[in-house]
């Protein structure tokens, strides 16, 4: 490696490249822009390429940032894990363990399973986080996390990156028990345009499979639509007001089972997909990290079974 090429350099970089603006990424830093500017100039000279370019009102990394990236990510990574097995050799605890979960995870087996693994007593403190899927593969790939429990990325969205298939979901629509549209009987999708209709916002990991589902079925853009990830807005805006929440099945399956949603009468195949855990390919996995795996596969069958 480069001499001249600092930790600072690394750590800066990764900050634009996660945030997309010098702005955000010097917000978050707590540093000036101008002392963005000037660290991430410094490594593109040393370096001898650019390595960010600009896109509408922010910038996007260049090809050459793009292959950079996975490199730097990797360095700051392995800096921050030897960081944190010297605080742990002091207090004498196992390995922390940070976890992302799609809220389909945190709704259903994961309580469960995380409850489990802290009765084995592995001194690990267990940190978790909830987030749209995107967001938490990109700090898997910066080493803020070791694990991410959630439906399979698209696959540029999947460099340097390892998915293990746990089970497969559907998509549901859902509606409040009391809702118009199941007084139907030959409910077709085009019935959604006279609804309010609660859809997964662009970017997130299950709205092309929505997308794909209009489009095989001829339905134009809705005009009626919030788009949302707030999944304690979505219960409370179908129980009181006659709309449509479009949905992964995990989410809202207590309140399907309870009675106080239904599920439209739809084929919902075409928006299968698969749900595991996702971990860096390049990072050595820990034996509590190891546990935490094994009991989350054990909870998934048991429900399965």
């Amino acid at each position: 490696m480069d001499a001249r090429i600092k930790f600072r350099h690394l750590q800066t970089f990764l900050e634009v490249a996660r945030q997309r603006s010098v702005g955000k990424a010097a917000d978050a830093l707590s540093i000036t822009q101008p002392a963005v500017s000037r660290t991430l100039s410094e490594l593109e000279a040393i370096l001898d390429v650019e390595l960010t370019e600009k896109d509408g009102r922010g910038i996007r990394l260049s090809h050459f940032g793009e292959l950079f990236l996975k490199h730097a990510a990797e360095s700051v990574a392995a800096v921050q894990r030897g960081i944190d097995s010297i605080g742990l050799a002091q207090r004498s605890e196992g390995p922390p363990i940070r976890i992302g979960t799609l809220p389909t995870a945190s709704a259903t087996f994961m309580p469960e399973a995380i409850a489990e693994f802290l009765q084995r007593d592995t001194g690990s403190k267990v940190t978790i986080i909830s987030g749209e899927n995107r967001v938490l593969l990109d700090a898997l790939r910066l080493g803020e996390l070791d694990l991410v429990v959630g439906r399979l990325a698209a696959h540029e969205l999947m460099t340097s990156l390892v998915f293990e298939p746990l089970y497969s979901e559907e998509v549901m629509i859902v509606v409040g028990a009391d809702h118009p549209l199941l007084e139907r009987r030959n409910f077709t999708l085009s019935a959604l345009s006279s609804y309010t209709v609660l859809m997964p916002p662009k970017g997130s990991v299950i709205r092309p499979f929505v997308d794909r589902l209009f489009l095989m079925n001829g339905i134009p853009e809705l005009s009626n639509t919030i788009e949302t990830v707030s999944y304690s807005f979505g219960r409370a805006f179908i129980s009181r007001h006659p709309a449509v929440w479009i949905i992964s099945r995990g989410v809202v399956v207590e309140e399907i089972r309870s009675g106080r949603f239904v599920a439209l009468p739809l084929d919902m195949s075409e928006t299968r997909g698969g749900v595991g855990l996702t971990t860096h390919s390049a990072v050595e996995s820990t034996a509590a990290l190891d546990l935490m795996k094994q009991v989350i596969r054990e909870h998934v069958r048991r429900q399965l079974l």
